[in-house]
């Protein structure tokens, strides 16, 4: 079974700094308490192992226990901020701690840690505002950069592109302090270009960005994203007698009006496709969400953008 991180939008949208082993321990303590079905609260303390670090993120043993001893030193004091509409209606600045306890057990390689109050509603409670992705897409980036760019990107995967994001606003969310590269060759060459091109690299998506001025000063920075083809799919040759999904003069991609019958097919076929489950609301039945993936391939801009599912899923219509 794929190992799953999930977290509400709030957290993946939260201001913090944390360092790549630090990172990659929430991460662990999240997949953890998913994957044993204790779940998370404010009481029992979650375990994670130097086995399973050293084995999810291709390290020696000897570089995982010395990483996990010192992220215990420091995570107790990292501190993360974000906004939360009240019952009034009223927008509340929120300050709080990763965790309320954490301890390492040398003769045990072993984290054990405790999420903060205000973090526990953000990884657990059922609500539609959240982001899913496998633990697996950001093994390999070694930039905490890379990892919060990640994050922050595919809480906008159906789109396939993200709002305007303010510079400072953007500098917060990917953990770039304020008195750090402050000049802006630094910054992209530090922190966004080399961010990008892990992204790029080892997860399982494209991206690009825009830059946005105010005058003369860069404002800010977009991003548009697409999901990489599987290696498997650029060698499958196509079927004469189907219609190709590209437009053969822009060679864009163009809608195709499917029939009810394949409609019912395919929006089948692909919520059983993993990388789609990931767009799934949190506690949203089955029925609903094919129900829903059946309204986007009836959009032309939705359906475009599930193009390479559906080649995935065997889609084919027939010439007349």
């Amino acid at each position: 079974m794929k190992e799953l991180v999930v977290k509400d939008n709030a957290l993946i949208n939260a201001s913090y700094n944390l360092d790549l082993v630090e990172q990659r321990l929430i991460l662990l303590a999240i997949v953890e308490a998913r994957e044993s079905g204790r779940g998370i609260n404010t009481n029992d303390p979650l375990k994670v192992h130097a086995d399973s670090y050293i084995n999810q993120f291709s390290v020696s043993r000897q570089t995982a226990y010395q990483a996990l001893k010192d992220a215990c030193k420091d995570l107790f004091a990292r501190q993360f901020s974000y906004q939360e509409i009240n019952k009034k209606g009223n927008i509340e600045n929120v300050l709080s701690r990763w965790v309320s306890e954490i301890r390492y057990v040398e003769d045990e390689a072993t984290v054990k840690l405790i999420f903060a109050p205000a973090i526990v509603p953000l990884i657990t409670r059922l609500e539609e505002q959240f982001t899913k992705y496998e633990l697996q897409q950001i093994s390999s980036l070694t930039s905490a950069y890379a990892v919060r760019l990640y994050e922050l990107l595919i809480a906008w995967r159906t789109l396939g592109k993200t709002p305007f994001i303010e510079l400072m606003d953007f500098r917060r969310k990917i953990g770039v302090l304020d008195d750090e590269y402050t000049r802006m060759g630094n910054f992209k060459d530090r922190v966004l270009n080399l961010a990008i091109s892990q992204v790029n690299e080892n997860t399982d998506i494209i991206v690009k960005y825009e830059q946005h001025k105010t005058g003369r000063s860069i404002s800010g920075f977009s991003f548009t994203f697409k999901q990489k083809r599987n290696k498997e799919n650029k060698s499958v040759s196509r079927d004469k007698s189907t219609i190709d999904m590209f437009d053969s003069k822009t060679q864009q991609p163009k809608f195709i009006k499917m029939s009810e019958s394949q409609l019912d097919t395919f929006s089948g076929k692909l919520s059983e496709l993993h990388e789609i489950q990931s767009m799934a609301h949190i506690g949203e039945d089955m029925k609903p969400f094919v129900a829903r993936l059946r309204s986007m391939l009836r959009d032309p801009e939705q359906q475009i953008k599930l193009h390479p599912h559906l080649e995935k899923v065997g889609f084919k219509t027939h010439k007349i």
